[in-house]
């Protein structure tokens, strides 16, 4: 096994590179359909509490629901890729995607939205765990980093896609109320939609090729060496194929027992990844996506403005995810994890002192004089800063930093932790909000925000350049 992170018997040639990224593009389409579904529902958030007549508290449950769904889809993704193989588990997320897509646009109660919400959570989480482990293990080390980035770069896409087609059919519609095509109102539409990109994932899963782990796991060596040779440009498959299973330690399927260890009863880099995981959603940034048009509302923007001020963040949230896809072999995971903590605070702290100079309440709450622009600039500073760290490098980071053998149970396990927390904050954004300020929430997010430099800072080892093999050995130092 090489021991310097280098991969000696690998052609990386323009033509691998070209075939890797094109399979990339294809699997990352789950990413988007993740993008999209946790945001799509930004538009309607008021349209469906007009509809359902729904208070604060239940339409935050609305809500948060899918994260529930995701949290558990997360949990067993793992498991289900290990025993029916990376494809068939992204078509069954593409499956239900779909029909998430379908039922909620004609959900007839509330609690008929947060059945199929539930159903779009479980899609969402399996996606979650599924297309970084998949890249991962697809990947040439040289360029893991970069290629994983473009998961996140699928999801901020999806998230601008949604954002763009919410407001598109509001504009349309003279409002998210408004009756539209076949008299669906356009916020029905808002989630019909997605159920194109589903079927779009659902046939480009058919197409791509199978992970070499998963190939070599179930004792396929020759379709594993034809993937490792046409894709990854690996020379010496044999030897290749030999590292990969002596990684996997034991020839039988890993279990959940397989995480205990001597760290509080489970393996040391299992914290590490929960932690990062559980930061990532701590410092705030889904209540920005979930909620940013209602935020906007209530801060003065007119319902267009502010729909065109949550276009405007997801665009800078899409091209800042570039600049990870360049750096993040270049520079490091930790060094730009640490850059966007330090970013990340200040753009909160400037939000936080802007909503704390809030006047009025609920719907009749106000920014005075500078603090409007202030809030504005400060949220999307915040948005930069993750959007090219934060965002992308934690899910390049979980989908390498686990053992090849328990890799895909513990990347489930600490993805459920991402939407716990996700769920967390989302479910009490709202509430928190309306009763205590704008201002708290956004002052715990940048508390966060200091935590998670001081914790990348001190606990989390650094993992670009080695082989996946090679990460086993580090993550077990």
């Amino acid at each position: 096994m090489s021991g310097n992170g280098t991969e000696p018997e690998a052609e990386q040639s323009p033509r691998h590179l070209a075939r890797v990224i094109a399979i990339t593009v294809a699997a990352a389409v789950g990413g988007l359909l993740f993008g999209f579904d946790t945001a799509v529902i930004n538009g309607a958030v008021d349209s469906i509490q007009g509809e359902f007549d729904l208070s604060p508290s239940v339409l935050g449950f609305t809500v948060a629901i899918t994260l529930l769904g995701c949290a558990a889809g997360a949990w067993f993704a793992g498991g289900l890729a290990d025993r029916w193989g990376r494809k068939k588990v992204m078509i069954a997320a593409a499956f239900l995607f779909a029909i998430n897509s379908a039922g909620s646009a004609y959900a007839f109660s509330e609690w008929d939205l947060m059945a199929w919400r539930l159903v779009g959570g479980l899609a969402i989480g399996i996606a979650s765990v599924i297309v970084p482990g998949y890249i991962a293990e697809i990947a040439p080390s040289k360029w893991r980093g970069g290629l994983a980035s473009v998961q996140q770069l699928a999801i901020t896409v999806g998230i601008f896609a949604a954002l763009l087609s919410d407001a598109s059919l509001a504009n349309a519609a003279g409002g998210a109320d408004g009756e539209f095509w076949w008299g669906l109102a356009a916020w029905r539409w808002m989630l019909l939609v997605g159920v194109v990109p589903a079927v779009v994932y659902g046939i480009l899963a058919l197409i791509i090729p199978e992970s070499p782990q998963f190939l070599i796991r179930a004792g396929r060596d020759a379709e594993a060496a034809r993937v490792l040779s046409r894709v990854s440009g690996v020379q010496d498959t044999d030897s290749k194929i030999g590292q990969i299973r002596e990684s996997f330690e034991r020839e039988d399927r890993a279990s959940y027992r397989d995480l205990r260890g001597p760290a509080f009863g489970l393996q040391p880099i299992l914290w590490v990844g929960m932690a990062i995981a559980a930061l990532q959603q701590l410092v705030g940034i889904n209540a920005i996506f979930y909620y940013s048009t209602t935020l906007w509302k209530s801060v003065g923007f007119s319902e267009s403005d502010s729909f065109t001020t949550s276009v405007i963040t997801s665009i800078i949230n899409v091209g800042m995810t570039f600049v990870a896809i360049f750096f993040v072999d270049r520079v490091g995971r930790r060094r730009l994890l640490l850059i966007g903590s330090v970013g990340m605070t200040v753009g909160l702290l400037a939000a936080t002192l802007a909503f704390l100079q809030a006047q009025g309440t609920g719907e009749e709450l106000t920014l005075p004089g500078a603090w409007g622009p202030i809030a504005l600039v400060g949220a999307n500073l915040f948005v930069i800063f993750f959007a090219a760290t934060w965002g992308p490098v934690m899910w390049v980071t979980l989908g390498e930093m686990f053992p090849n053998r328990i890799r895909s149970i513990a990347l489930g396990v600490a993805t459920m932790v991402n939407w716990v927390f996700n769920f967390i904050v989302t479910l009490t954004f709202p509430w928190v909000s309306e009763n205590f300020g704008l201002w708290i929430m956004y002052a715990a997010f940048t508390v966060f925000a200091v935590l998670s430099f001081v914790f990348v800072r001190t606990r989390l080892p650094e993992f670009t350049g080695k082989d996946l093999e090679d990460n086993a050995e580090l993550s077990t130092a």
